[in-house]
């Protein structure tokens, strides 16, 4: 997993609530495409005419706009990526070149598939998000500081946020639930060998 330390650069507004995960991505594209070929279908129904790709974008879609076709944040509203659980969904986003979702709030399977992906889900309310949309308007970058735990944007003060200890931790040492447990192989096998040794019954003869 790609660790995350700090993100700096234009930050695209979605300020629409209940995005849900298949306006991320459609489930036709899951269901053809593989890991590495999801970024161009990202918020597909939005970004192109009927038809996709080949039919042109909108240009009214912000992500098609000048300032924010190379967005690395997306300021979202509540309940982003609600609906499916589907993991793509972060895959997509994260293919785009997105590493950082600032919303009020997130679909809880969302909210822990990113952990797992390296793409930060930062808590904020509604107004401080429009405050940052409006600030950065033009593109003009935005940071994202997971060390400090502070964003920064043009003329305005540093934006504390809160996140979980442990999940930061694993985030800024780009550690996956895997990585997470290889670490633990020294406890694992101790305690595999007492518990052969209380519990011989219970394991196959080597």
């Amino acid at each position: 997993m790609k660790a995350f330390t700090v993100v700096k650069g234009p930050a695209a507004p979605l300020l629409r609530n209940n995005v849900d995960t298949d306006l991320i991505i459609r489930i036709e594209r899951i269901s053809q495409l593989v890991r590495g070929q999801l970024g161009p279908w990202l918020f597909e129904t939005l970004r192109y005419r009927d038809g996709g790709p080949k039919q042109g974008e909108r240009e009214d879609f912000v992500l098609n706009q000048p300032a924010f076709r190379h967005a690395s944040i997306l300021l979202g509203g509540a309940n982003f990526g609600c609906g499916s659980s589907r993991e793509m969904a972060v895959w997509a986003l994260e293919e785009f070149g997105i590493r950082c979702v600032i919303a009020p709030s997130f679909g809880d399977i969302f909210f822990n598939n990113c952990l797992q992906n390296g793409l930060l889900p930062v808590c904020l309310d509604a107004s401080v998000i429009e405050s940052l949309a409006a600030a950065e308007a033009d593109g003009e970058p935005l940071e994202v500081d997971l060390r400090a735990l502070e964003i920064r944007a043009r003329g305005l003060p540093p934006i504390p946020f809160e996140f979980d200890a442990a999940r930061r931790a694993v985030l800024l040492e780009g550690l996956d639930e895997v990585d997470q447990t290889l670490r633990l192989a020294g406890d694992i096998d101790a305690f595999r060998r007492e518990d052969r040794a209380r519990r011989a019954w219970a394991y196959l003869p080597r």
